[in-house]
């Protein structure tokens, strides 16, 4: 199905597309069937009684007065208020079962599409706008929420209530219905204006969904790191528990929605009850007429709830139906990439790389890497060189298999990455990205993050081992000190040493390391500079290069451009064997001095 933006119009409701939703909708609260079965039995007596009452109090009120009797009269008001106070009741009862059941089926149903997008490979999130993705976690599980919470059950409610309270009345009496109809519109508006009420009431549930949102946000927008640190089950957790703190809030709501508009029902009924025995004082003094007025002003009233809110039903079902189509389509999305079905998980690795013959293209257009071969020892530290757009980012993303190649193998170890499973695979590897991505967490969280496991004392070690200890003892709240969004209360050098201190705690023998091209000052490029050689060391190495101390050092260096391994050596031996490496490394390579002559990227 095309995408389409949020604000677009709303799909017209057809049929056939309302109740395929429905129905995969209702699959959902299959497991909660008792409750629904329960309050949907409560929700048609409460409308049966509703549309038996007038025609009760039609005759009740016909033999009081034609008897002339005060004392049966009150009597039967008594009896009256117990039947409301009972009519009530299970209105509330029906309303919270179906309160409940909805919010459990939703909270049910935003873990399983959160669940799903982190079973998505990366090419799925580059193809889709995190805030598009955001909008299905929040806008349109909001718009099944009020479908399957409020307008479900108020439609069955107001639909035999409208069909039962029209048919009632024109039997009656088809003349006096026309001049009944007349109040309509004004009752119409007395509801609209306690829907706005009841709605102010749904405030507060905001907030804990903008947490939850927050959470998604979060984990969506730093995908890669949650994919290089295996972490999508944490994350998935993570939100788990933000669900189940914003189904409480909910679930509260729904006791106080129910019990306000079972409130309100009582209030009103209560209210033609008092002038129904105000009434049979004025008919008894010969002022009034009999009971006919009495059922055709109760039916009246039911209409005008009726029509009020079968208007607005429309709406909201129309873009249940839209918000449930997306939904549903982001479940049907299958990952491009997966494990196969036999998948082993990988045994403990040595940390030997190989590629042979690998030819990469995204969305099988033209090939971004092409006959890529090389063979990288267990320690080895290799350098990726070349211009931008050469392939070396798509290369490292073959490693942790955020992508599969099209020919070729990438093997660790011997083992064919398609044969093992990625969880395994990326449980033994390190990653520093270029842009470093923190969590809007402490500090001590952020490294934490490579091991989830891990002591005070193994977080403090790396951060000392990344030159990270010194101004973290410095910060008013020290390990718990908070690094905002995205890291912002840090500077850059901090930053790429918290990154450093997060893959020096996995301690895994495999290290993805992509060069910061950001400009740092000495102090901070030297703390910098000795933490990446400590992480380094003893541990196969795949480094994007942008310093000259680092390809100066490297034992290896890969030289791409268009998708092709053009030279490969030494550095002393490229630069005397001259060529595209000779030239790149006499302009493009940056100092530790901070002075910048021109990027490879």
């Amino acid at each position: 199905m095309p995408e389409t933006d949020s604000t677009s119009e709303e799909p017209s409701l057809r049929p056939e597309r309302l109740w395929t939703s429905l129905r995969r909708i209702l699959r959902l609260g299959w497991p909660y069937r008792v409750r629904l079965v329960g309050a949907v039995v409560l929700t048609v007596v409460g409308a049966a009684v509703a549309l038996v009452v007038p025609l009760g109090l039609r005759e009740l009120v016909d033999a009081v007065f034609q008897q002339e009797n005060r004392a049966l009269l009150d009597w039967l008001t008594v009896a009256l208020i117990v039947l409301f106070l009972a009519r009530s009741a299970a209105a509330f009862g029906g309303k919270y079962l179906l309160g409940w059941t909805g919010e459990r089926v939703v909270a049910d149903l935003r873990k399983k599409v959160y669940q799903h997008l982190h079973r998505q490979s990366l090419r799925f999130f580059t193809d889709h706008r995190t805030g598009d993705l955001t909008s299905r976690l929040t806008n349109d599980v909001g718009s099944v929420r009020s479908a399957v919470k409020d307008a479900l059950p108020n439609f069955l409610t107001q639909s035999l209530s409208l069909v039962g309270s029209v048919a009632l009345m024109v039997v009656l009496n088809w003349r006096l219905s026309l001049i009944i109809f007349l109040i309509v519109p004004a009752v119409t508006g007395f509801a609209i204006y306690f829907g706005r009420k009841i709605r102010a009431l749904a405030r507060d549930i905001q907030d804990r969904l903008a947490d939850t949102t927050a959470v998604a946000e979060e984990a969506l927008a730093s995908i890669r790191v949650v994919k290089a640190f295996a972490r999508s089950d944490y994350e998935v957790d993570r939100y788990n528990e933000a669900v189940e703190d914003l189904f409480g809030t909910a679930r509260y709501r729904v006791v106080v929605t129910a019990l306000f508009e079972s409130t309100v029902g009582l209030l009103f009924f209560a209210a033609l009850v008092a002038i129904f025995w105000y009434g049979g004082i004025e008919v008894l003094a010969g002022r009034l007429t009999e009971g006919d007025l009495v059922a055709f002003v109760f039916y009246a009233f039911n209409i005008a709830r009726s029509v009020s809110s079968m208007s607005q039903l429309y709406s909201t079902f129309n873009s249940a139906a839209g918000a449930t189509e997306r939904l549903f389509d982001l479940l049907d999305t299958e990952p491009h990439l997966r494990d196969a079905p036999d998948a082993i998980d990988l045994p403990p690795i040595d940390g030997r790389v190989r590629l042979d013959d690998v030819t990469f293209a995204y969305d099988e257009g033209r090939p971004v890497l092409k006959d890529i071969s090389l063979d990288v020892a267990a320690g080895e530290t290799v350098a990726l060189v070349g211009p931008s757009g050469a392939g070396k980012s798509t290369l490292m993303s073959l490693i942790p298999r955020f992508y599969a190649p099209q020919e070729g193998r990438v093997r660790v170890d011997g083992h064919d990455l398609s044969d093992v499973s990625r969880q395994s695979l990326r449980a033994q590897i390190a990653s520093v990205s270029q842009e470093v991505h923190l969590f809007n967490a402490t500090i001590g969280e952020n490294i934490r993050y490579g091991r989830l496991d891990a002591s005070d004392e193994a977080v403090a070690e790396a951060a000392r081992a990344a030159n990270a200890h010194d101004f973290i003892v410095d910060l008013p709240e020290v390990y718990d000190s908070e690094v905002g969004e995205r890291g912002v209360k840090l500077s850059g050098g901090q930053r790429q040493r918290v990154a450093i201190a997060r893959a020096l705690l996995r301690d895994a023998r495999l290290l993805l390391l992509d060069e910061a091209t950001s400009s740092l000052d000495s102090a901070s490029e030297a703390l910098v500079q000795e933490a990446l050689e400590r992480l380094m060391e003893g541990r196969t190495t795949f480094i994007i290069a942008h310093r000259l101390s680092t390809v100066q050092t490297a034992d290896r260096l890969f030289v791409l451009d268009d998708g092709r391994i053009v030279q490969r050596g030494t550095h002393a031996e490229l630069m005397q064997a001259g060529g595209l490496y000779r030239r790149l490394a006499s302009y493009q390579f940056r100092e530790p001095s901070g002075v910048d002559e021109g990027m490879l990227d």
